[in-house]
């Protein structure tokens, strides 16, 4: 009978074991014992990365309130019509805030001693005035409100409004008047290197996201109320 067949002569196959010294045992063995802790880190990364998403944009939240608060139209920021009792006329039609006129004459004696000649363009604007140069060049040249304003504030947010903002020019060069290539001359480079010894400051550079740059346009703050009106636009925005 079959049972009776010595037991040598079954075919059993041996049974296969892992043994622990085996190295692929090893590595999945180190797998289970540190995979909570490679779990805990992902987590905690992926956790993190959320958090720094959600808090970039309530930063730029925080940063549209802000700047909404500022009252900006189309980049500019609000400024009110000086009274005309602060009005001091410099040079024929070209009036500027009293507190400015002493340090923007000296700035100019001073620039002459050194070869440079300083012309004053444009001062005090009033609204009214500031509302044909923004309207009526706008329809002339065609152009939309937001492309208007990169070269033109919109009447009420005009620097020149505060009687603290002054065009210069080169008295050499004056095709350079109102022109980016006013940046070539003498004149601004003097200007570059000594207006804030006079407590003027450039108010449009190349770095204004807003409006274009105006090598032209100075305005300044030598005093508390002209520091007042233009800390807004000093004011750095948090990030």
């Amino acid at each position: 009978m079959e049972l009776n067949k010595d037991i040598h002569q079954v075919d059993i196959p041996l049974a296969k074991r892992i043994y622990l010294n085996n190295p692929n045992s090893i590595l999945l063995k180190k797998l289970l014992i540190f995979s909570p802790f490679i779990i805990f880190i992902i987590s905690i990364a992926t956790l993190r990365l959320i958090w720094n998403s959600e808090l970039g944009l309530l930063n730029n939240l925080k940063i549209q309130v802000q700047r909404n608060h500022e009252g900006r139209i189309l980049g500019h920021l609000p400024y009110n019509e000086i009274s005309k009792e602060k009005l001091v006329l410099i040079e024929p039609n070209i009036e500027v805030h009293i507190d400015m006129r002493d340090s923007l004459l000296k700035m100019r004696e001073e620039a002459k001693k050194d070869g440079i000649y300083l012309v004053f363009l444009s001062g005090y604007r009033s609204i009214n005035l500031q509302n044909d140069i923004f309207y009526s060049l706008k329809s002339i040249r065609n152009q939309e409100a937001a492309e208007r304003a990169r070269v033109s504030a919109p009447p009420g947010y005009s620097e020149h409004s505060t009687g603290f903002a002054i065009d210069i020019g080169d008295a050499t060069q004056r095709e350079t008047d109102f022109e980016t290539d006013f940046e070539n001359t003498d004149a601004f480079r003097w200007l570059k290197n000594n207006a804030a010894k006079f407590h003027f400051k450039l108010s449009f550079n190349k770095d204004n996201k807003y409006i274009d740059y105006e090598p032209w346009h100075w305005r300044f703050e030598g005093s508390i109320e002209a520091l007042k009106v233009f800390e807004t636009s000093n004011r750095k925005l948090e990030i």
